[in-house]
């Protein structure tokens, strides 16, 4: 038996063997070094993906919180005036104005507005109507007239009318709304609010007979009317 041969076989194999243990040990390395790698990208991924979600979240809650905000901190109020002032309409102020403020606004009152039967201190409110009554025109009292809600004293006064007709008594020409006036025999919506228009423009009736100074109301018209009528 040659010993030398098989010790040179030996020496060859086992170099064989140890070249397939390190090629083995090293793929697993790098599978192993990969697998991490992934794993690593995969937690990278989710975490950019968590930030972007909440990042977008907090966009469309402070948006949000800001409109919210706009809406409850307006910094204007527009209102609505009418009655014994120089320029009836709609104005637009600052918030926290007051009723004077708006009254300068409509160019001031006239010569016939009843004073001292609203509050020029009072704060405005968006949206509110406020009428401004004229000398001669009742109101329930100096407190609620022209209060800055959207009811004002004049609408009142004029509901209490209309009910009064109902009951029997008679229409006040200068507090009957239209439909209060529409309970007078012969006069229909155009015809009430005409007559409401004349008492804007020329301030409260003085007595019934100034209602045949209203266009097409002449003096038949008026007699079928005029048991019907107070100021």
């Amino acid at each position: 038996m040659d010993f030398e041969k098989i010790k040179e076989f030996v020496l060859e194999k086992k170099l064989y063997f140890i070249v397939a243990v390190v090629l083995l040990v090293g793929g697993l390395w790098l599978k192993k070094g990969d697998e991490a790698e992934d794993s690593y990208d995969n937690a990278q991924k989710m975490s950019q993906s968590s930030s972007a979600n909440t990042s977008a979240s907090a966009k469309v809650n402070s948006a949000s919180n800001a409109s919210n905000s706009a809406t409850t901190n307006s910094k204007t109020v527009t209102c609505d005036i009418s009655g014994a002032v120089k320029h009836q309409g709609v104005y637009t102020l600052k918030n926290g104005a007051r009723l004077q403020e708006l009254i300068e606004a409509a160019g001031g009152t006239t010569g016939k507005a009843q004073l001292k039967a609203i509050n020029r201190a009072i704060l405005l409110k968006d949206q509110d109507k406020i009428h401004i009554p004229y000398k001669g025109e009742k109101v329930e009292s100096a407190a609620t007239a022209g209060t800055g809600t959207s009811t004002n004293s004049t609408s009142t006064s004029s509901n209490s009318s209309a009910s009064n007709q109902e009951s029997g008594e008679k229409v006040n020409l200068n507090t009957a709304d239209v439909a209060g006036l529409q309970k007078l025999t012969g006069i229909g919506e155009k015809k009430a609010e005409q007559i409401i228009a004349y008492r804007e423009q020329n301030g409260p009736f003085k007595k019934v007979e100034d209602l045949m100074q209203v266009s097409g109301i002449g003096e038949k018209t008026f007699a079928s009317l005029k048991d019907q009528l107070t100021v």
